[in-house]
């Protein structure tokens, strides 16, 4: 499982991209779960991140979940028409 951190605005996208690529790249299972549930503030950047997350888990041929995606994030992503793309950990 990957983790976000408390904090992903624009200031942190670019080191937790990184991360989260890395980590992605060494994960050895079909499927890749992104915990967001330590997520306390952030902006329309940390949407960004886990999009791009997910097109590159995706392009590895794994599948992608979010688990714990703040209900405020959940709205902005909604609002942006991608809600879908950031299907919730079962």
């Amino acid at each position: 499982m990957l983790v976000l951190p408390a904090e992903l605005t624009h200031r942190q996208a670019t080191a937790s991209l990184r991360m989260l690529l890395q980590g992605l790249r060494v994960h050895r299972e079909p499927g890749v779960v992104v915990d967001a549930s330590a997520m306390a503030t952030f902006d329309s950047s940390a949407l960004a991140v886990l999009l791009e997350c997910r097109r590159e888990a995706l392009a590895l041929g794994k599948t992608f979940a979010v688990q714990g995606l703040p209900a405020a994030l959940r709205s902005l992503a909604g609002l942006y028409g991608v809600g879908t793309l950031l299907a919730p950990a079962s």
